[in-house]
């Protein structure tokens, strides 16, 4: 299928400062690689701040650094720019919410890894069409037999 040694991860998540992400995706993680549906649970697995939007209550990780927020993405895109201290910001998941940044111009990158065994099913990426201005594909590579990484520039909204 992959190996998320050939992904670059490593090297992605050094260069990352803080993250956001939403609420199904932190749930998701919460189930899948804490426990207990995870086939070998682990600690949490970001050592940067986490900032999770949410309209909803959601239990904490002990001893990681997990900011409950919810509404504008602008200001809390401002408190990660200062937490990440010049390094790079991750919008881990959440379709909408990529939306919401895109939305607010705050996006400059989209990395878009694909796995064959998604092709056929599941709902789409992004709930909204980023289409204006058009992204740019900067490059496409294969990842492994079953995955392939997009990237693109996010060319800034002209108003």
């Amino acid at each position: 299928m992959g190996d998320v040694g050939d992904t670059g991860y490593e090297d992605f998540v050094r260069d990352i400062g803080a993250l956001a992400m939403g609420s199904a995706t932190y749930e998701w993680m919460l189930h899948h690689v804490l426990g207990p549906e995870a086939s070998h649970p682990g600690p949490w697995p970001y050592t940067q701040p986490a900032w999770v939007f949410t309209t909803r209550a959601l239990p904490s990780v002990p001893g990681a650094d997990v900011r409950f927020v919810r509404g504008d993405v602008r200001p809390v895109h401002a408190e990660m720019t200062r937490a990440a201290q010049g390094k790079n910001l991750w919008i881990v998941g959440g379709g909408d919410l990529v939306g919401q940044f895109h939305d607010a111009g705050l996006l400059d990158e989209l990395i878009v890894q694909v796995g064959s065994v998604t092709l056929g099913a599941g709902k789409p990426l992004l709930p909204r069409a980023i289409t204006n201005p058009p992204l740019k594909l900067t490059s496409a590579r294969a990842i492994g037999t079953g995955f392939a990484e997009l990237r693109y520039d996010v060319p800034t909204p002209q108003v």
